[in-house]
Formats: C-alpha cells, structure tokens, sequence
C-alpha cells in the first residue's frame, strides 16, 4: 500500500547545520495494516510521517501509495488518498465556522470546486450520528464555531472529519501530545475504531509508549534517520510493555 524505497532527506545541505534526517529508509506498509512508530527526538520519525504525507519531498529514493509514485508529488496532491490529524488541535480545522461547516468542509475535501455537499436535513442526521459516537455531548451542538471547542473536542472531531470524504491512509502525527489523559483516550479509541471500521492503513507517530503498545498491529523504532526495530504483528503482540521502555532504557 505504501512503499518507501531507499529514501534519504537531508536539511541544509552542504551548509554547518546540515541535518541527514533519512538515511536509505526501506519500508513496506501493507493495506490495512496500523503501524506506530516511536523514536526520540531527532529520530527521525516526523520528517518520515512528513514524507509519506507529501509536506516534504525525498532528495533520494522513491515513494509509492496504492501503486501509484506520488515521490514528486506535494500533500495537495495526495489528499486523495491522505488524510492527517496533526499534533496540534487547532490545525485541521476552520476555527470562525461552525461544527457543521467544518464537517461539510470535510466532505468535499478532495471534489473539484464545481461540486458541493449541501447542508441539508440528511446532512445535518449523518453528522449528529457521527458526533454522537464521541458521547462528548457535541451531537447538538453542531452550530457552534469549532474555535470555542476545548482542544480535545477539537482533536476528536477532526478525526471524523478525516473520514467524511474517501480516504486510504490515515496519518496521525501525535494527536494526543497536546490533550488531558481522558480526551487523549476519548481520541485514541475513536482512532482505533476509524481504523478498524473503514479498513484504512494508518500510521501513528507517539511519545506516549503505552499508545504504542495498546495500539496498532506492527510497531517500528527509528534513530539517527533509520529503522533499528521492527516488530510484525506476532511479534508486537508478545512484546511487554516494559520491553519499550526497555528501548529508551
């Protein structure tokens, strides 16, 4: 599904603060599978979420998704099989309109601009169904600005968002980093079962090492740009959470 062959990104180039974040990266992420990476700072993790996303582009190697190469191609261009919740809860989502307006937003996220999603009676039903799931007492709501959310409610409801439209891959780049423990769970069930529900292929980058062993069916550590783990899903259903810690021991 995503096929990162010998990628390489190196930041400042030839300059005294070059930074070689990739180093000849091969990863296969097969259909419907969700994988966790974990890394420290500097890993590495986040610019490989960021290649695979499109926000950056490889300076070697070659990236495909869905048997398609999108190496060349910026996230604009891969919106058709991408969709991201991002670290922060504000990003993702248009703060002066309401819930509404942001899921209507979503639905037409990768149509042309000649197309439009009404807000009908049917419209306004489906996505009062969709909030209803979070049990955050959003379903009725709706008319509220998005911005006057708390950023757990935030996070949660653009993680439906990300579903509105058609979507493959779901990437999810610390979505809980910036939450209280209760809307980070509220968040990574409602991730889970997205996953599970709509068959998508995810990728989950996490500080929160019990995340990366609750969650997920294949779990991979990066340092110094490389993968240095890499655990299927047999072997991550054996390992112990203490064993992570183990990892940054």
């Amino acid at each position: 599904m995503i096929d990162l062959k010998n990628i390489h990104k190196i930041f400042n180039k030839g300059k005294a603060n070059q930074v070689n974040a990739i180093n000849g990266v091969d990863l296969l992420i097969n259909e419907k599978e969700f994988l966790v990476i974990v890394g420290s700072n500097g890993s590495g993790k986040t610019t490989l979420l960021n290649l695979v996303a499109g926000s950056e582009l490889p300076g070697k190697g070659n990236i495909h998704i869905d048997g398609h190469n999108v190496t060349k191609l910026r996230d604009y261009n891969r919106s058709q099989w991408i969709a991201r919740v991002f670290q922060n809860p504000l990003s993702g989502t248009a703060p002066d309109l309401s819930i509404l307006d942001n899921f209507r937003l979503a639905a037409i996220r990768t149509k042309s601009k000649g197309l439009s999603i009404g807000v009908d009676e049917k419209f306004k039903k489906q996505v009062k169904e969709k909030i209803e799931t979070l049990g955050m007492g959003l379903e009725n709501k709706t008319e509220q600005p998005m911005g006057t959310l708390s950023g757990g409610q935030r996070q949660a409801l653009t993680l439906l968002m990300s579903v509105m439209d058609s979507c493959k891959v779901l990437l999810l780049d610390e979505p809980t980093a910036a939450l209280d423990p209760r809307s980070a769970e509220v968040v990574m069930l409602t991730a889970d079962k997205l996953v599970k529900d709509f068959k998508l292929t995810a990728i989950l980058i996490t500080h929160n090492l019990k995340d990366a062993y609750n969650y997920g069916n294949r779990i991979i550590q990066m340092g110094e740009g490389k993968i240095i783990k890499d655990l299927d899903q047999q072997k991550k259903s054996a390992l112990k959470q203490n064993d992570l810690f183990d990892w940054f021991g």
